[in-house]
């Protein structure tokens, strides 16, 4: 069986236009142009998937959430059940 890569290429054709855009930039960061393509990838990357697993709420349910969390509420049978089976579970 074939080992597997320890890197993957990714490859993208622009305009010379972008491609001396991207050049410019990369030089002034001191980084060749594929590293500053993948850090800049990479970084927002991150903010995408950061935002994307943000919790949204409103101002209302924000309030009711932290109501909620400041004062519990009591348990009832079926969360006490389920606690129980949980607990014998383990």
């Amino acid at each position: 069986m074939k080992a597997e890569a320890k890197t993957s290429r990714v490859s993208a054709r622009v305009t010379p236009s972008v491609y001396s855009t991207l050049t410019e930039a990369s030089e002034i960061s001191g980084a060749t142009l594929n590293q500053f393509l993948v850090q800049a990838a990479l970084e927002k990357a991150h903010a995408i998937i950061e935002h994307e697993n943000k919790i949204k709420l409103n101002r209302q349910s924000a309030d009711h959430l932290f109501e909620i969390i400041e004062n519990p509420p009591k348990k009832n049978t079926k969360l006490a059940n389920a606690i129980k089976r949980c607990k014998q579970d383990l």
